[in-house]
Order: structure tokens, then C-alpha cells, then sequence
């Protein structure tokens, strides 16, 4: 009998743990599901004869490694921080694992220990990162085989919500982690673009959103994501002249995003002194220099971020309730965690809300001398706010992959990303059943 430990019974965790219920009677397996919160856990077992909801805080080194070791492969869904401790426990209790998350330079290092012992470690295996290296790998090698050069790769996927179940003027609402979406683009943007690096720093990105005309669905905005440069070799393409990944907004998020960057909401340095008895129109005039012109703090804002009182992006910034009377009522609070605590009341997915995932490669190729322009185009829709695009989109293929090895059908050891042929062939096929499918334009 094999045995499954899920770390974390979050939002995306949902479809994943479905899924290895799923097959778990089928293969005589047993799925454990732990979370700090056991209530959760037990929720997402719903009784299942093979499931078992368990405790456990992840930051405890005893607790973990005792779970740890008393199963065959660990699933991570915590939070990136806390990947690599659980990646040394299994490397000292030899077991495999498998996250979503984008690799470190530290779980990257630890590719020698985990092939010495016999060890598959799986990263970046959700939706972005994770189909979007499985879909563009594989239109990638059919390229080359047909003797194809690349001379351009795109990649952009963003988490909307779907248009019927659009009611804000931002046209957003939240299908994954609030922290990670007020925190989105902090760093800086780097990307190769005909032959020349590019760099945008945090406080250019939203502002340097490109528009993005995606075919049969319409216009929307994106704006770049971290570190391009590093998938040239992942995938093969060190002498591409251009490459870059990025994000999807619909239009007009960028430009309001911006602003509240530029007053200073996502900041997570400053702990703002008795924040828990001023108002979010108090802290907005605190942001205002003496010398800001105008007479409300509306006006003020307006003028501090170079816009007119009745822009769009002061109606965004107002009806999220930047300028009302209301007590913040969050003790010492940062900016972030402020603009975070407003945002899960104003961007939550209704009951019945449905989001949707899009994901749009474009590669541009030469063959027989000639210039080639092809488009690859996923998109999918939720059925309500429990059973999101996001949850099946980042949970599926990591419980596709996993079956496959615990079937032993996966023989590559060591830290990889999902890129072989042997990886993303069955993965892609098997989500094919799933509805994820891909659109082609060719030019």
C-alpha cells in the first residue's frame, strides 16, 4: 500500500485532493491530508474510506518529520517559504515530493542529495509555473522536430474572474492567495527582448503594462513577471533573441495598481502607528505632503498621483473604500496588510461567482526560410467559488503526476521542473480529459 501525505488544505488544494481520493480505492492507497487547521482537513477528506485529515503545524520540526516519515510521497501546499524544510526532511527520510511553487536556489542545490537517494523532487507543478512549462515544452519540441528555430517565445496566464461574474470596476476578485496578489511584482522584471536585457523595477511594472490582444477572446493587459531570463535554459532556448512570461489583468487593473504603489499601500516595512483608531481616509491624507494641492483627500490623491478626481483610477481607489470614515481597526498594521484585509471583503468570490484562467503562449519561428507566427490559447472557467479554474488548474496535474509515479512511470531523479517528454506527455494528456485544452492560431 502506498501512502500520500497533502501538507495543506488550502483554496488550491481542493481539486488535487479530490483527485487523489479519486484514485486512491483503485490502487489501495491512503491519503493523508494535514493542516494546522484539522477542521479544514477533514472537510476536504469528506469521509472517504482511504482519506485521513490529521494536525499538523508545518513550523514544528518534530510533528513534521514524524508525518513525513510515515509516508511514501509528500504534496506541499504550504506557503514557498516553508518548502525547503520540508525538502530536507524528505531528503533524511528518503521520501519524494512534489510543489507548485516556483524552485529556490536552495531546493535547487539539493538536486545531488535527492539523486543519491534515488529521490524524485517535482517543482513548479501547477498552472504558472506548471502547464504553462508543459503546454509551451511541448509545442516547443514539435517545433524543433519539424526543424523549426525559435526566435520569440511569449507566455502569459493570468486568474480573472469569469465575465458573467464580473461586478467591480476592476474586474478582478481573488481565486488564489490574497498575500501573493498584494505582494505581485515586488523585485524587479527581467526578460530578453531582441537580443537586448530588460529590467523593470517594481515601481515601473504596472505602469509598463503592454496591452495584449489574445484571439476569439478580446483585449487585456499584462504586465511582466520576475525572471524570464532563467527559462532560456530550462527550455532550451539560450540563443533566443526574445523571451518573456508575464501576468493577465483585464484592462484598466494595471494603471490602478499602480497608483496604489505609488502612494505607498503595498508596502510591508512600515508598521503604521495606531492604525487600529484612524480611518482609510485619515491614512490617505497621511500620504499627502503639506503641500499637496487640493481640497479633499480625494483631491489630493488625485494630484499626488498625476490623475483628475473623476479618472477611473480614483473611482477604483474609492470604491474599494480608500476614502471612507471607517476605522481600519487592524492593530500596528503594515500598508500591505491593510490594502489585504480591504481587498478580502471587496474582491471575494460570491457562492455562485465563477472565475476563469487563461493562458496564452505565442511562438514565433522560422522554417524553410520562412517567418512563423503561432498562438496557443488555454482557457477555462469555475463552476462556483469552491470548485475554481485556479483550484483544478494548479491541483490537477501535480495529482496526475503523481499517480504516474507512484506508478512507477517516472524514473528521473533529482530536482526537476516538468519539462521531459516522459513528464509532460502523460500529464497533458490525461488533463485533456479534464476539459484543458488549447486553442491554435497559426499566422
Amino acid at each position: 500500500m502506498s501512502s500520500v501525505l497533502i501538507i495543506g488544505a488550502g483554496r488550491s488544494a481542493t481539486s488535487l485532493i479530490n483527485y487523489m481520493l479519486s484514485k486512491a480505492a483503485d490502487h489501495n492507497w491512503t491519503i493523508t491530508v494535514a493542516d494546522a487547521d484539522p477542521e479544514a482537513a477533514k472537510r476536504k477528506v469528506n469521509g472517504h474510506p482511504n482519506g485521513h485529515a490529521v494536525w499538523l503545524d508545518a513550523n514544528k520540526p518534530n510533528d513534521r518529520k514524524d508525518l513525513i516519515g510515515r509516508h511514501k510521497l509528500v504534496i506541499s501546499m504550504l506557503p514557498p517559504g516553508l518548502h525547503y524544510q520540508v525538502a530536507l526532511d524528505c531528503i533524511l527520510l528518503r521520501k519524494h515530493l512534489i510543489t507548485a511553487s516556483y524552485l529556490s536556489k536552495e531546493m535547487h542545490d539539493l538536486g545531488e542529495q535527492a539523486r543519491e537517494n534515488g529521490l524524485v523532487f517535482m517543482g513548479e507543478l501547477g498552472l504558472d509555473p506548471g502547464i504553462d512549462h508543459m503546454s509551451a515544452m511541448q509545442k516547443i519540441d514539435e517545433i524543433r522536430a519539424k526543424g523549426g528555430k525559435l526566435t520569440a517565445f511569449y507566455s502569459h496566464t493570468g486568474g480573472l474572474v469569469a465575465p458573467e461574474s464580473d461586478t467591480n470596476p476592476w474586474h478582478y476578485k481573488f481565486t488564489w492567495n490574497p498575500r501573493n496578489v498584494v505582494l505581485a511584482g515586488q523585485g524587479t522584471a527581467q526578460y530578453l527582448y531582441q537580443n537586448k536585457l530588460k529590467y523593470i523595477i517594481y515601481q515601473r511594472l504596472f505602469k509598463e503594462a503592454r496591452s495584449l490582444d489574445i484571439p476569439d477572446i478580446g483585449q487585456f493587459e499584462m504586465y511582466a513577471n520576475r525572471d524570464s531570463l532563467r527559462y532560456r535554459e530550462v527550455y532550451g532556448l539560450q540563443n533566443i533573441p526574445t523571451i518573456l512570461r508575464g501576468t493577465i489583468r483585464h484592462k484598466g487593473f494595471c494603471s490602478a495598481w499602480n497608483a496604489l504603489i505609488a502612494i505607498g499601500l503595498t508596502d510591508t516595512n512600515l508598521p503604521i502607528s495606531g492604525s487600529e483608531d484612524i480611518s482609510y481616509n485619515e491614512l490617505m491624507d497621511a500620504y499627502c505632503s503639506p503641500n499637496t494641492p487640493g481640497n479633499t483627500v480625494k483631491e489630493r490623491i488625485a494630484n499626488l498621483i498625476g490623475t483628475t478626481p473623476n479618472s477611473e483610477i480614483i473611482e477604483k481607489l474609492e470604491w474599494l473604500g480608500l476614502f471612507s470614515r471607517r476605522k481600519i481597526g487592524i492593530p500596528n498594521a503594515t500598508p500591505a496588510l491593510i490594502l489585504e484585509n480591504l481587498l478580502l471583503s471587496k474582491w471575494e468570490l460570491q457562492p455562485n461567482d465563477r472565475d476563469m484562467v487563461i493562458m496564452h503562449h505565442e511562438f514565433e519561428y522560422t522554417l524553410d526560410n520562412k517567418k512563423h507566427h503561432l498562438s496557443s490559447t488555454l482557457t477555462m472557467k469555475g463552476n462556483d467559488a469552491k470548485d475554481t479554474a485556479m483550484a483544478r488548474l494548479v491541483g490537477l496535474p501535480m495529482g496526475i503526476f503523481a499517480r504516474q509515479l507512484l506508478l512507477g512511470n517516472i524514473t528521473t531523479v533529482g530536482v526537476n521542473l516538468p519539462v521531459m517528454p516522459d513528464v509532460y506527455n502523460p500529464v497533458l494528456a490525461e488533463l485533456k480529459t479534464f476539459g484543458v485544452t488549447f486553442t491554435e492560431h497559426e499566422y
